[in-house]
């Protein structure tokens, strides 16, 4: 029997328990900072799993490090649980229904994110006990992906300074090595202060705070036709000043997200953004006060990890789904539009399978889909530790991310074949690199090679701290 065979042995031994994790996770959806209960629930299969575990890591009490072993490589899983606002949903259904409760749902899958990189670190783990080879083991319980930086917070607080390698996954539509694209992304709250005044009686008096925020706006979208076409910038009115029309608004705050393909060029245009900030209070004489939120880089890439995880994804073939779940799945499928399920290719890089609703295939290493430009804190650590991640197949092909969709899935059998396919790709990934310490040492390599020229500096000011919320009572 191969190590690869043993380890997803054990995968298949322990994945039940993973699966309801996975699915007690979905019920209780909560958002970046606020994840008590979730984090609770893999503390608690971590020390199950007997894991030496460390809790506020970071200063963050929603995330959690379980350790096991001693010596050899250090190998970290990195798992998520945190969900979005507003894509609450009954699951197993083809139509949007809300659920009763906060509005939370766990639209981008980290429900599955984290069981599954869970999994496959209690299957090393087993594997490291049973063979006795030297060897480390780490979990790494992740929260606020989604827009909260908190990877960002443990990378410069040194909570990656001694791993070898770092292990992710992500859930998808096709199953594939992640090209390691991303967007470096930094959100600023600007808050402006002005007067108040009767807006008819004293307009002349009054000092609008909520102008500031409108042309702050209008300088932002002339400053969009100068910024290199791969940049993003959007923005969120957070306080408007109040609903008073008659009143000159005193207060108002908006945030922005502004990113770009690498971390350094995202730096630069924050700059801009920053002055126009500043120019909008000079037009309206009011102040300006400008705090960063939150900040992540772009993903550096590996090429020795990736061809390595490509050979596991290769060796056990792709998802294993039945006629049931391609049914399921033609039902999602039947809501969507077709330039839906032809945007998911693109990005892929794959030719369109007509009438396909499940992944039945991994796509080529070499595949080059339409540049990814979305944001990740996975970004940060692959900066300093070299990283790979999957994107493995849990739900109908075209759905989009970061919709009712990908939640009503989220519990589906479907959702389970990938998850635990998920685990066995990491797990595998993982004890080939226990084994081949050449591998390792290129890997290594590679990243310094990537970063030798523009070393990483964290892109969270030291005074920014994370932004935890406090636990609401259940």
């Amino acid at each position: 029997m191969s190590n690869s065979d043993r380890i997803w042995d054990l995968i298949d031994e322990k994945q039940q328990a993973f699966l309801e994790l996975s699915d007690r996770i979905w019920g209780m959806p909560e958002v970046a900072y606020t994840e008590y209960r979730s984090v609770n629930e893999h503390r608690d299969m971590l020390a199950a799993e007997g894991f030496a575990i460390t809790e506020n890591a970071a200063g963050i009490p929603t995330s959690v490090v379980g350790e096991f072993g001693s010596g050899g490589p250090v190998i970290a899983f990195l798992g998520e649980y945190d969900a979005l606002p507003g894509l609450s949903q009954e699951a197993g259904i083809a139509e949007p229904r809300p659920l009763p409760g906060n509005g939370n749902g766990h639209g981008c899958g980290h429900n599955m994110l984290g069981s599954a990189a869970l999994l496959a670190a209690a299957a090393f783990k087993k594997y490291l006990e049973e063979t006795g080879v030297p060897g480390t083991v780490r979990y790494y319980g992740c929260p606020a992906e989604e827009g909260g930086a908190a990877k960002t917070f443990m990378v410069r607080a040194g909570l990656f300074d001694d791993v070898d390698a770092a292990i992710t996954w992500h859930p998808a539509a096709i199953t594939k090595v992640d090209e390691a694209k991303s967007l470096a992304n930094t959100r600023i709250d600007f808050t402006f202060t002005g007067r108040a005044s009767h807006a008819a009686a004293a307009p002349h008096l009054g000092r609008s705070a909520l102008d500031a925020v409108e042309l702050m706006n209008v300088g932002v979208n002339y400053l969009r036709e100068h910024v290199p076409s791969d940049s993003r910038i959007h923005y969120a009115i957070l306080d408007g000043g109040g609903i008073a029309p008659n009143v000159v608004q005193a207060h108002a705050k908006t945030r922005y997200a502004v990113r770009s393909r690498d971390v350094h060029a995202m730096q630069e245009l924050n700059g801009r953004v920053i002055k126009v900030a500043n120019g909008a209070a000079m037009m309206t004489e009011t102040e300006v006060a400008v705090k960063i939120h939150s900040a992540v880089s772009n993903l550096i890439g590996n090429t020795p990890l990736e061809n390595l995880m490509f050979d596991n994804m290769q060796r056990l073939g792709p998802v294993p789904f039945d006629a049931a779940d391609h049914a399921y799945a033609g039902q999602i499928q039947a809501t969507l539009s077709a330039a839906d399920i032809d945007s998911e290719y693109r990005r892929c890089g794959v030719e369109q399978r007509d009438g396909l609703s499940l992944c039945d295939f991994i796509a080529p290493l070499d595949a080059v889909g339409e540049p990814m430009v979305g944001s990740t804190d996975v970004g940060d650590v692959s900066w300093v530790v070299p990283t790979v991640q999957a994107r493995v197949a849990t739900h109908a092909i075209g759905t989009p991310g970061h919709s009712w969709q990908i939640t009503a899935q989220g519990k589906a059998p479907a959702a389970h074949k990938g998850l635990v396919h998920a685990a066995k790709i990491m797990a595998g990934t993982a004890i080939d690199l226990l084994t081949r310490p050449e591998t390792l040492a290129a890997a290594k390599a590679d990243l310094d090679a990537r970063v030798a020229k523009t070393p990483y500096v964290s892109p969270m000011p030291a005074e920014v701290t994370p932004p935890v919320e406090p636990r609401k009572p259940d």
